[in-house]
């Protein structure tokens, strides 16, 4: 790992996401990139129109002024930091500096959503989610000693998810963790004979020349059954593709990587199929 992005916006949630984006880079001897846009979009007009140049300016000068005080915090002392400011509030700009740094991974921190907010709105997170083809660790809570021992890796075993699977594999020896592969089985149109299970498991891990053991697990939905499965095995980590849908595609069908990202509790990562 040689590069790491996080993006702040000075949130309690973005401080916790900085301390274990630090953390891995120390580990690891990565560079960190934070980010923070600076939401100037709003801020530059007023009644009778736009502010003067010279007030744009004055508000980019507090904003850095503050991003450079956020920075300055002893956690953050022997480690590789580019600080990078966005004058606009764009998410899918997250992944434009993952690609112009060979970025890969993004740390971020979230508080998650629920209702009518999380239907109509989302999280900043969940937008980033949805646009990184990077991989996105979600820290959700107080993570003082970011250490994954158990590392849960779901997905349906379909071909798609193939390079998922394999980066899952590279982040589990990466964090020197014990990888738990497992596959939800739910009522329904997707259910699936344990047999029936096990051949789709069986093609992919051949197509991917893959020698793992994989855990079949039924629940309700998948949601529920990663999050249940994660904590039948005290998981540290979830991981799960998303396939970052936009538009009346996201609104009607959802993600259920983006789900899991919002309301899991455990710190959680996904990867773009």
């Amino acid at each position: 790992m040689k590069s790491i992005i996080v993006p702040v916006d000075f949130s309690e949630q973005s401080e916790k996401a900085l301390k274990v984006a630090a953390s891995l880079a120390k580990k690891h001897d990565a560079e960190l990139l934070v980010l923070h846009m600076l939401e100037l979009s709003p801020a530059i007009m007023t009644e009778s129109g736009y502010i003067s140049q010279e007030q744009v300016v004055h508000l980019i000068k507090i904003g850095e002024k503050r991003f450079a005080d956020f920075l300055d915090k002893p956690y953050l002392k022997g480690v590789n930091i580019i600080p990078v400011i966005k004058h606009y509030k764009v998410f899918s700009e997250v992944n434009e500096v993952a690609e112009k740094h060979n970025a890969d991974l993004i740390v971020m921190g979230s508080h998650g959503t629920d209702g009518l907010k999380e239907i109509f709105i989302g999280s900043n997170t969940e937008r980033v989610v949805r646009t990184s083809d990077v991989p996105v660790l979600v820290i959700k809570g107080d993570v003082d000693k970011f250490k994954v021992e158990r590392f849960v890796f779901a997905c349906d075993f379909k071909e798609e998810n193939i390079d998922s699977l394999k980066k899952a594999i590279e982040i589990s020896k990466l964090l020197k963790a014990k990888l738990h592969l497992v596959y939800i089985n739910t009522p329904g149109d997707e259910f699936l004979s344990t047999e029936d299970a096990y051949a789709r498991i069986s093609k992919l891990l051949n197509m991917a020349t893959l020698g793992l053991e994989v855990d079949i697990y039924n629940d309700y939905t998948v949601e529920k059954g990663v999050l249940n499965y994660s904590e039948s095995v005290a998981a540290d980590l979830i991981g799960i593709p998303t396939h970052g849908r936009r538009g009346l595609a996201h609104f009607f069908m959802g993600s259920i990587g983006e789900d899991i990202a919002n309301h899991s509790q455990t710190p959680v990562i996904t990867f773009k199929i």
